[in-house]
């Protein structure tokens, strides 16, 4: 059996604006590197770390990495955030004008990309974790879309995942399951001196 913990990467600099990102690739804010290094305290024993290859999750990776002595982090394309087409780079106000009603209904863009074609991916990179680090603890640094999809796959009601916030996901023989959401940083309990 080999156990993962799906970790959504730090705050970026348009997660502190309040920007729709997608697969848009800002980088970390200040705030997101200090986050990383406190998860670091509290990631506990890992293998590996696999993470998207967008840079708030990449640069994510590599300060846990550091911080652990884990690594280098194995940078993986198919972790990367859902496609938020229009949305990208936008904020709720902005798109509440744009398409008025959408967010209350729950309604997507044109080319926003489909829980169907995020969770092929996702589906794929596990599989080649499980492959290739049979047994292993992995920390898998990645997006709160991919977490979402994979939760309202198997039924999860959709509740919001902090930045550095967790899902732990054991794979046996290619069955996937749930474990408990996890939060590895306690924003009442940030210490770290700005100094990353």
């Amino acid at each position: 059996m080999t156990r993962l913990l799906l970790v959504r990467h730090g705050q970026s600099t348009w997660n502190a604006d309040g920007r729709w990102q997608g697969q848009a690739d800002p980088p970390l804010s200040d705030l997101g590197r200090q986050q990383a290094f406190h998860a670091a305290q509290r990631v506990g024993s890992v293998d590996v770390i696999v993470a998207s290859d967008l840079e708030r999750a990449r640069d994510t990776a590599l300060i846990i990495s550091e911080a652990i002595g884990v690594g280098p982090a194995v940078v993986d394309q198919g972790l990367r955030d859902r496609d938020a087409g229009e949305w990208s780079g936008l904020t709720r106000a902005e798109i509440e004008e744009a398409w008025p009603g959408y967010l209350e209904e729950r309604r997507r863009p044109p080319g926003w990309e489909p829980d169907s074609s995020v969770l092929a991916r996702l589906h794929a990179v596990l599989a080649r974790i499980d492959a290739e680090y049979q047994g292993a603890d992995v920390l898998v640094v990645t997006h709160g879309g991919v977490v979402y999809a994979l939760e309202e796959e198997h039924d999860v009601e959709w509740a919001r995942l902090a930045n550095l916030g967790a899902r732990a996901v054991t794979m046996d023989g290619g069955r996937i399951t749930l474990g408990d959401r996890i939060a590895l940083v306690d924003h009442d309990e940030m210490t770290i001196p700005n100094q990353i």
